[in-house]
Parts: C-alpha cells; structure tokens; sequence
C-alpha cells in the first residue's frame, strides 16, 4: 500500500513509516516493510538501471547477497556502530536483491521496466 498524493500535477509517494507508526497487526507491519522494499528498489532502479543485474544473472545476484549478509554479520558481531551503512539498511539490500532475484528467475526483470508513474 504505497499511498500517493497529488502535489502540482506531480505523484509523490508517501513514506508509510510515517503513516503507520504503530500497526496492530503482524500483516499490517510486513506490508508496511515491503513497501519500503518497492520505495528502495525503485529508487536504485532509476540510479542504476537493469544492466548491472542483466551482466550477472542469478548467480551474481546470490554473490551479491553474500556479500550483504558477510558485511551485516561483521555489523552485528563487532558490536561496532557502522559508518556508512547500518544494519538496517543491509537488512533492506538483501530483502530487495532477493525479490530481484525472483523476479530474475521468473523473466520479469529481463523483459519488463518500471511503469510510467514510477519513471519519473
């Protein structure tokens, strides 16, 4: 449920964060974080397109998870506040690589884009 609103004649999304602080629900809290994953996967789509994944395929997307999941158990078992990413953050980059990779498997992500209100 990514909420829009019109703000001159441009969509802008809403952050859901900021909306439902407090579910009361299991479900309502899982759709609220993946809703955070399609923000964050958009976002990266427009900076860095589908080549990256396109080169790689399945395996380099697995690689790329690994990577993710060694950086986050050095974060966690360090005890070490991180500079530049947070736990968080890596937590959300391996949820996002692995719908990629679903999407991969399937052939939605080789042959479809974003939709239009989402390439702005």
């Amino acid at each position: 449920m990514i909420l829009e609103k019109l703000e001159n004649n441009n969509i802008q999304y809403t952050n859901i964060f900021s909306i439902m602080k407090n579910p009361k629900f299991l479900d309502d809290s899982f759709e609220m974080i993946c809703n955070k994953l399609l923000q964050i996967f958009i976002k990266k789509h427009k900076d860095y397109g589908k080549e990256n994944i396109l080169e790689i395929g399945e395996l380099g997307i697995a690689f790329r998870i690994n990577e993710k999941v060694s950086r986050l158990k050095n974060l966690i078992t360090s005890n070490k506040k991180p500079v530049n990413e947070n736990i968080e953050d890596s937590w959300y980059d391996i949820a996002v690589y692995a719908i990629i990779a679903m999407l991969y498997k399937k052939g939605y992500f080789q042959k479809l884009d974003l939709s239009p209100k989402n390439k702005k």
